[in-house]
């Protein structure tokens, strides 16, 4: 994890030198800005492995530059804000956000937050290339190609984020399985929620919409009342591995 590049978006100085303060002495290696169209230009020349963005910038807004750089990565990217206000925290999330902190916060605790993310990167990518095949998950018109990293619905490719795939692999390789919101959670952010489970609840919310026939109803991913979330499983269903 140490040399990993973090990429710190925010037009606070005082803000921005104590990110890469207590980054630095972690390891990492801290590229920052405070320009919404440079933090686009570095995104894509630095390869950073994680972007650390505050919504407000003096340019283009976070919510912009985050949609710009999902267009061509998935890097893990935390939201930082001054703003509370849930509908800012669900967009921040529905533009591509893995998830969000708000000022004032505790570096420690933003600390905590980018290693468990880089972790969780780390994992997956190691897990990907040492396979030297995967399974193919196919439920009722819904095709799961993990080597590929696609999703097809009635035929139809999807495009997810990295943490909607991530969700929906946990939730159909463990069909009819309820997960309770803190345990899901801590499966895919790789971190303790600490009772706040918006950002999932955002990220099932994106992922209904996109793989359900009637997000209003869904097919595959259902709500256990109490509890947190299972995927359903129908018999006729299958699990393939090629």
């Amino acid at each position: 994890m140490n040399g990993s590049k973090i990429l710190v978006v925010d037009d606070e100085p005082d803000i921005t030198e104590l990110i890469a303060l207590y980054m630095e002495r972690e390891g990492f290696i801290v590229h920052s800005t405070d320009n919404g169209e440079e933090a686009i230009t570095l995104a894509d020349a630095l390869k950073p492995d994680l972007i650390i963005l505050d919504i407000s910038l003096k340019t283009l807004d976070g919510f912009e530059v985050c949609t710009r750089i999902r267009a061509s990565s998935e890097v893990p990217i935390l939201f930082i804000s001054c703003k509370s206000d849930d509908m800012d925290i669900i967009h921040g999330l529905n533009v591509g956000g893995d998830d969000y902190i708000t000022k004032p916060f505790s570096p420690s605790q933003l600390v905590a937050r980018v290693k468990a993310h880089l972790r969780r990167q780390n994992v997956f990518e190691q897990q990907r290339a040492e396979r030297e095949y995967e399974e193919v998950l196919s439920y009722d018109g819904l095709i799961i190609d993990l080597l590929a990293r696609t999703v097809h619905v009635q035929g139809k490719e999807v495009f997810l984020s990295a943490k909607e795939f991530e969700l929906l692999v946990r939730l159909a390789k463990s069909p009819n399985r309820a997960f309770a919101l803190n345990e899901l959670y801590m499966i895919v952010w790789g971190h303790d929620s600490m009772g706040d489970t918006r950002t999932l609840m955002v990220h099932i919310s994106n992922l209904r919409k996109k793989i359900e026939p009637n997000p209003a109803n869904p097919l595959y991913i259902l709500t256990v009342r109490g509890v947190g979330y299972k995927f359903n499983f129908k018999e006729g269903s299958s699990h393939v591995q090629r």
